[in-house]
């Protein structure tokens, strides 16, 4: 996929996901306040949070595609990454912010110091018709999400997902509260309120998995040492340092080729290692090949190190 058309597809999925939001945040407020319902009331402050945090993934992604320049070689990709950062900053502190006024409510019921007698029918309408629009958000969001793996994207395809759930919460709260168990509509509120905060944990998580140079597991290291080796001249790979800028990667890889070569001979293998695997591995941008004398009796599928590439897990399958 082309860098415009994969800019086009995210800039389409943020706008049609802002929309959606400010649309939920109005319906979900309103009819939350009118209908009685502290379960879409929370759901409503959520759709809040929702449409202030795309305005914030707007602006970076737009950032994320100036081009390099002198202070950054790489591009400004990361800026995805910050973007991600905001996000899961936004979905913890609301989900605390609903957590707080959910128990609140539930025990002014329970302590007899307040009164709910359940919300109006259009309330359960409007929660209904959010997990229905949600899980069409998140399947869609998910999608360009997976074809362009921009985190940004990503981040938000999980809030939509998350925003389902809590919906389905709410609607039953809402149900429940109706059939006589008003405690059930604010304590569904709770709940909207801990997956909110789960789903924040998660993007915060993988942001500073991508931020902080994470090492991930051995698929990666494996997939350039089999390419790399297929190229003839290269005898060993000693080692591998991969870096994530935004979507892209960046890798520096060090070679082992015959003592003897000339100089010449050992950059046109390592020219070739770089074409060999840029055209190979998705969202490589660069590759600086290091090549020396390989090492006798060193075997050729000894650990590698590989780093900040944070889709894997060391953990060997």
């Amino acid at each position: 996929m082309s860098v415009l058309n994969s800019d086009k597809q995210c800039n389409l999925v943020v706008a049609l996901g802002l929309a959606a939001n400010i649309l939920l945040t109005v319906l979900k407020t309103t009819i939350g306040i009118i209908g009685h319902s502290p379960a879409l009331l929370a759901e409503g402050i959520n759709s809040t949070s929702d449409v202030a945090y795309y305005f914030v993934v707007t602006i970076f992604m737009r950032l994320a595609r100036k081009p390099p320049d002198e202070n950054h070689p790489y591009g400004h990709n990361q800026m995805e990454s910050i973007a991600t950062v905001v996000v899961g900053s936004f979905v913890i502190t609301t989900a605390i912010a609903v957590f707080w006024n959910a128990v609140n409510n539930v025990y002014d019921l329970l302590s007899g110091q307040g009164s709910f007698s359940g919300a109006a029918p259009i309330a359960l309408w409007i929660a209904l018709f959010t997990v229905a629009l949600k899980v069409v958000l998140t399947f869609v969001t998910q999608r360009v999400g997976a074809c362009t793996n921009r985190a940004a994207v990503i981040a938000l395809a999980y809030d939509h997902r998350n925003d389902a759930f809590s919906a389905a919460a709410a609607a039953l709260g809402i149900f429940l509260g109706r059939m006589g168990y008003p405690w059930v509509d604010p304590l569904a509120g709770a709940l909207v309120a801990l997956l909110i905060l789960r789903t924040g944990i998660q993007i915060m998580r993988e942001a500073a998995t991508d931020l902080m140079d994470t090492i991930p597991g051995r698929a990666l290291a494996k997939q350039i040492t089999e390419l790399t080796l297929t190229v003839p001249g290269v005898r060993q790979v000693e080692e591998i340092y991969a870096h994530r800028f935004g979507p892209y990667l960046v890798l520096n890889l060090a070679i082992g080729v015959d003592g003897n070569l000339t100089v010449a001979e050992g950059d046109r293998i390592s020219t070739c290692v770089e074409q060999k695997l840029i055209d190979n591995i998705e969202f490589m941008r660069s590759v600086h090949v290091h090549f020396h004398p390989a090492v006798e009796g060193l075997a050729q599928d000894a650990p590698v190190i590989v780093m900040s590439y944070p889709e894997e897990s060391l953990v060997d399958e």
